[in-house]
């Protein structure tokens, strides 16, 4: 099994979600602007309580998008979290290597300023 791999797989279809919530919350605050701009030429008549849920609607549906790409990215990173405890569970002196090559970099950083 090649993490490397799943990791772009994994990334990919992550990107995809993302960018794909992201057009659909950015259509639907497009659609409550709209609303909120129709709703201001007309009366407090019955009109604008029709306009009022409709713009409620699009704020749950924002809502629910927003919960649904913080949900995406908890996962993303639960993911990520798990195929790196894999890759050090069958590599751990490739993992050592890498922390301990980091660290002087690290070290030689701060000892500069």
């Amino acid at each position: 099994m090649e993490p490397t791999n799943t990791i772009a797989e994994s990334q990919a279809a992550s990107s995809t979600m993302r960018d794909r919530l992201m057009d659909d919350l950015q259509h639907t605050i497009g659609e409550a602007e709209q609303w909120l701009q129709d709703s201001a030429g007309e009366t407090a008549g019955g009109g604008s309580s029709e306009t009022r849920s409709r713009f409620d609607d699009t704020l749950r549906t924002a809502r629910s998008d927003l919960h649904k790409l913080e949900d995406s990215i908890l996962a993303h990173g639960r993911n990520a979290a798990d195929n790196v405890n894999i890759y050090v569970q069958d590599n751990p002196w490739k993992a050592v290597g890498i922390g301990a090559a980091l660290g002087v970099v690290i070290g030689m950083l701060i000892s500069r300023k």
